[in-house]
């Protein structure tokens, strides 16, 4: 029978009353960027391998690629952010600071699942050419007013800051590879894992708790006193304060009920840089907020440049929304019109009030199907239309 009457793996049709949920979150957004000052771009669906893949930002594997005509290998634009950074490097002339969105769709090989596909929405914002707590803290705002905006109410935001990392491997003296084997199980919240190598290593007590606590302490921001007296490293200090003065600014946005602290969140090796923060909700396991400081991005690309910024996955966001019990209506009509196909003057006079209602505001069907009155009606009460009107000859 072949595959024409289905979808390719981790990729779906979108329903009507779908799609209408999902544009009009999408128009949302971007009244919500565009009264904040972020300029909406549109970068190409493809770019070139390598701008994802030659600076270690993504796995090849994790690319759709495919060739053009001169055998070059190109990719399925995989997320927003590489793709505005070679932006702000090579075309934009603005004056610092740059303030970019973006609403676009991405495409992750072999990742869906779970409610994820491998074709999805990702809505985001980037501040680039500025550096600070404040900054930092926009951002996060902004994050949280998207997820608000489309009707997430429920969220979490953790935030971390990989300046904690860097300064306790740093401190302990822990070579690259120690360093890798540590970061790998934090990341996975191994306990057993860094417990076993710090005594294999035969740190201190404190050295060994301070490792754990990346794995294990999460919660208020009460606990920065706590990991503060944890450290002597200059750089593991400043993100502490780092920490606590985007607490402090998000506390004067509204905001601040919606943050909890997780020493643990660290993010891709080489690409966040100070900050960073995961949003989540119930009804789906994975994060459908993710952001940070990334001031090493846009470098790659020949221009130096502070940067920080987050995605909203939209699509994501939409599921949980309908998990969470979210009713769709399918978009319908409010009125529908119909003429006596025998009639020239009838359709024209058809025509021409369809078009003065859809001018006042309505949503006009004009019907092209039904031969009499009768069946316009019964068309009308099989798809809830209120309003009826027949045309025979000049008079409804």
């Amino acid at each position: 029978m072949g595959n024409k009457f289905y979808t390719p793996d981790g990729f779906c049709d979108t329903l009507p009353e779908v799609c209408a949920f999902k544009k009009d979150a999408e128009n949302k957004l971007r009244n919500l960027y565009i009264h904040h000052g972020y300029t909406e771009i549109e970068t190409p669906g493809y770019e070139y391998c390598d701008i994802y893949v030659d600076p270690g930002f993504v796995k090849e594997e994790d690319l759709y690629k495919l060739t053009d005509s001169k055998g070059r290998l190109l990719c399925a634009r995989y997320d927003g952010t590489i793709p505005a950074a070679r932006y702000a490097a090579t075309l934009a002339k603005d004056k610092l600071p740059l303030r970019i969105s973006y609403i676009e769709n991405m495409y992750r090989y072999n990742q869906a699942g779970g409610g994820k596909q491998s074709e999805f929405t990702q809505a985001g914002v980037e501040l680039m050419g500025v550096s600070g707590s404040d900054s930092d803290a926009e951002i996060i705002a902004m994050a949280i007013r998207s997820a608000l905006e489309v009707g997430i109410g429920d969220l979490q935001v953790s935030i971390g800051q990989v300046g904690l990392f860097e300064g306790a491997v740093k401190q302990m003296g822990l070579d690259e590879a120690t360093q890798s084997k540590i970061r790998d199980a934090i990341m996975a919240k191994d306990s057993v894992t860094i417990d076993r190598v710090a005594r294999d290593l035969s740190l201190s007590d404190d050295d060994r708790k301070t490792l754990l606590m990346f794995s294990e302490s999460t919660g208020s921001f009460e606990i920065t006193d706590e990991i503060r007296a944890r450290f002597t490293d200059a750089k593991a200090l400043d993100a502490i304060r780092n920490l606590e003065e985007i607490k402090d600014a998000l506390d004067d946005y509204g905001f601040g009920k919606y943050v909890s602290i997780d020493p643990g969140l660290l993010g891709a090796q080489d690409y966040y840089t100070g900050m960073i923060f995961k949003g989540y909700t119930y009804e789906v396991g994975f994060p459908i907020i993710g952001g940070g400081r990334y001031d090493k991005t846009v470098g790659a690309f020949g221009r130096d440049m502070e940067c920080v910024g987050f995605s909203l996955g939209l699509s994501l966001a939409i599921t949980a929304l309908m998990r969470q019990g979210l009713e769709l209506e399918i978009p319908g009509a409010d009125a529908v019109v119909g003429y006596d196909k025998g009639s020239k003057d009838a359709r024209k006079t058809a025509i021409t009030m369809a078009e003065q209602m859809r001018c006042g505001g309505s949503v006009v069907i004009l019907d092209t199907s039904s031969e009499t009155e009768e069946e316009l009606n019964a068309f009308a009460d099989e798809n809830n239309i209120d309003t009826v009107l027949w045309f025979d000859g000049g008079e409804s």
